[in-house]
């Protein structure tokens, strides 16, 4: 685990992603759009993944950081369904009781984000979880923010190119 490393290491190889992933598009026909949106995404993503792997380990940044965001989430979700759930009269009452009902909410998630994430370079630091990042990239840029099919595949290759820039790193490439 080095966050800088990874972090850097995605930051530096852009350009050559980028260079590589011209050469396929101009002189192999791949069906890859790089527009300036696609472009400034991708590397978001790629930066992004080539650090996610981590997300496995307790004393990742990465790991800390989405245990608190998913935990907020979590809590804010909860309590706004439970006050929507509550009758009470008082709207102070309905506030302060649907946000102690989330901060359980908070709470639970907050412990299960650790627990549910299994061991460090488990499944996780994994060509099949690269993919299955690759493919999150791609649907939400094509039907999230309704970017062109061929701009969405670059997006999804830049995720998925990150992702396994830190199983080289790592030294760790295997399918599963």
């Amino acid at each position: 685990m080095n966050y800088e490393k990874h972090v850097l290491g995605g930051i530096l190889s852009y350009p050559l992603f980028i260079s590589a992933t011209a050469l396929l598009k101009y002189r192999f026909g791949l069906p890859l759009k790089l527009s300036t949106s696609a472009v400034v995404i991708g590397y978001a993503l790629y930066v992004f993944g080539s650090d996610l792997p981590d997300i496995d380990h307790p004393d990742a940044l990465i790991h800390r950081g989405a245990k608190a965001v998913v935990a907020v989430l979590a809590g804010a979700a909860v309590s706004l369904r439970a006050m929507n759930s509550l009758n009470y009269e008082d709207p102070l009452k309905t506030l302060t009781v649907g946000w102690m009902i989330g901060t359980a909410g908070a709470l639970a998630a907050w412990y299960g984000f650790s627990w549910l994430m299994p061991r460090h370079r488990g499944v996780i630091h994994s060509l099949a979880f690269a993919t299955v990042y690759g493919l999150i990239a791609l649907l939400f840029t094509e039907y999230g923010i309704n970017m062109g099919a061929e701009e969405a595949l670059f997006v999804g290759v830049a995720a998925f190119s990150g992702y396994t820039l830190h199983l080289l790193l790592d030294g760790s490439l295997k399918l599963m």
